[in-house]
């Protein structure tokens, strides 16, 4: 059965749920829980003959040999005993729960997986079956999904100017779904970048990847996209931590650090007070190896991500405009990021590409290097694709193609050797431009919110938008203004 009809058939089984009452994140939920338990079954028999710990009551077999009411209590009991584990299994079935009500249906979900054999079908496969089926759920804007799920396009970019190597190690503080981790095994695997022996596939395998994800069912959806992909045991060591990587330094340091870390300006907690009352108050790290002590969430994850970088290491990641701007921790962060690390480029990313609504973000790349006297950051590199550049999620979505000029740009091969497309008189609509550290550096709270080019805007018609892109961004705006204004309310009930 091919890829398309596979994600079809499974999907469409979800519109019926859905009259239920079941959500696309709850269906993604069961599936995953299911399919574990499927290719558990599999590694059961020969040739692999493989016990992956999975008590005898609670099989595969188990499942499928009850109906109506007795499956569905079975299934119940089954979510919950495994949940209870501290291997694999337990971050599998952590705070699991059975949301298909309906016995018969629960039943045709479980003889539709079993027509499947899971193991035995390409990695490649299930893998672009289960992607197919987390993109599908990213789109159900209601449910918030889209915050775990970066675009692909903009990933398979980041990781093209990476370039990861063999027998390095790759991380992500804010994994989501997996989604840098899977580009990367495609890149070093599939790209002909590489021939791997058989040592360096075992490495890739089981000591290259590794993450924090502290949204238990995200983490679940990553464990079970990288099993898929091939990355790491369904019987093996966990490779996605659940504790929040900005609480302390990491254990050890990496050679690549790719991420777009949550969106939102800050991190916050919520707490019951003595009348019994909920309250928010920002929550803020005291780490003796940052820079700035701040609850801006993404200034944190600048700092953390610094920290986990081998003196050689390299980052790319994924930052919101007030990273680039904001005064006090912002200016801090930024100053000791140009002088400790070689900050060496940035992104400028349009609106309309993130599941979140309105977001203005960028990409900053920058590499470590031992303790100096004299700044590391010589020159930083921009490409405006922000500037005049529309898109949309269902209209006109950002592919892979349309950051190929960036890429040549970035010379990822041999970034010393780039060069310029800007001219202030030859070619003022250059989208890639270099400043030195020196121009940064004099910039009010060092600013790295830098663009050049002309807006044309609406007054440009022959440059307009699609009608029906048009309509999406006003839609986008409306939803994200909604967004921010439900955010300030809430914030105002908890002071009243």
């Amino acid at each position: 059965m091919m890829t398309e009809s596979i994600v079809s058939k499974v999907w469409a089984f979800c519109n019926t749920l859905r009259d239920d009452g079941v959500s696309y994140g709850d269906y993604l939920e069961q599936l995953t829980y299911l399919i574990f338990l499927k290719m558990a079954d599999e590694y059961a028999k020969p040739p692999y003959n493989r016990d992956v710990g999975i008590p005898a009551k609670y099989t595969w077999v188990t499942l499928k040999a009850k109906r109506g009411a007795e499956l569905e209590g079975h299934y119940i009991e089954l979510l919950r005993e495994l949940g209870k584990r501290k291997d694999v299994l337990g971050q599998i079935f952590t705070k699991s729960q059975n949301k298909i009500q309906d016995p018969a249906k629960l039943y045709r979900l479980i003889d539709m997986i079993d027509e499947v054999q899971w193991v035995m079908m390409g990695a490649d496969v299930k893998g672009d079956i289960y992607e197919g089926l987390l993109e599908r759920n990213a789109e159900d804007t209601k449910s918030g999904a889209g915050q775990y799920f970066t675009p692909r396009a903009l990933i398979r970019a980041m990781v093209e100017c990476m370039r990861p190597e063999p027998g390095k190690t790759i991380a992500d503080p804010a994994c989501g779904t997996g989604g840098f981790f899977l580009a990367c095994y495609d890149f070093l695997t599939n790209s002909g970048n590489y021939q791997l022996d058989k040592a360096q596939k075992a490495a890739l395998k089981h000591k290259t990847f590794y993450g924090n994800e502290i949204v238990a069912n995200t983490r679940r959806l990553c464990l079970m996209n990288m099993f898929l992909h091939n990355i790491g045991e369904i019987d093996g060591d966990v490779l996605i931590s659940p504790n929040d990587s900005l609480v302390a330094p990491s254990s050890q340091s990496y050679d690549f650090v790719l991420t777009n870390p949550p969106f939102g300006k800050k991190s916050s907690m919520t707490f019951t007070n003595e009348e019994g009352e909920e309250e928010t108050d920002d929550l803020t790290y005291n780490r003796q190896d940052f820079w700035a002590t701040t609850s801006n969430k993404q200034l944190n994850f600048v700092q953390h991500i610094r920290t986990m970088l081998k003196t050689t290491g390299r980052a790319a990641v994924v930052v919101p405009d007030n990273v680039l701007f904001e005064g006090g921790a912002g200016e801090t962060v930024r100053q000791n990021l140009l002088k400790t690390t070689e900050l060496h480029t940035i992104l400028r990313l349009p609106t309309g590409i993130f599941y979140a609504q309105g977001v203005k973000a960028n990409v900053i790349f920058f590499d470590n290097h031992e303790a100096s006297k004299t700044p590391w950051t010589r020159d930083v590199w921009y490409y405006d694709y922000r500037t005049n550049i529309h898109h949309t999620l269902k209209q006109k979505p950002l592919r892979f193609e349309h950051l190929a000029e960036f890429i040549e740009c970035y010379n990822p091969k041999n970034r010393y050797q780039r060069k310029a497309t800007w001219d202030a008189e030859k070619n003022p609509e250059g989208r890639w431009r270099k400043f030195t550290y020196d121009e940064l550096t004099v910039r009010d709270k060092t600013s790295l919110d830098i663009f050049w080019l002309k807006d044309k805007g609406l007054t440009d018609l022959d440059n307009l938008p699609e009608p029906d892109s048009l309509a999406e961004d006003i839609i986008e705006n409306l939803e994200s203004g909604l967004a921010s204004f439900r955010a300030v309310l809430k914030g105002l009930r908890t002071v009243g």
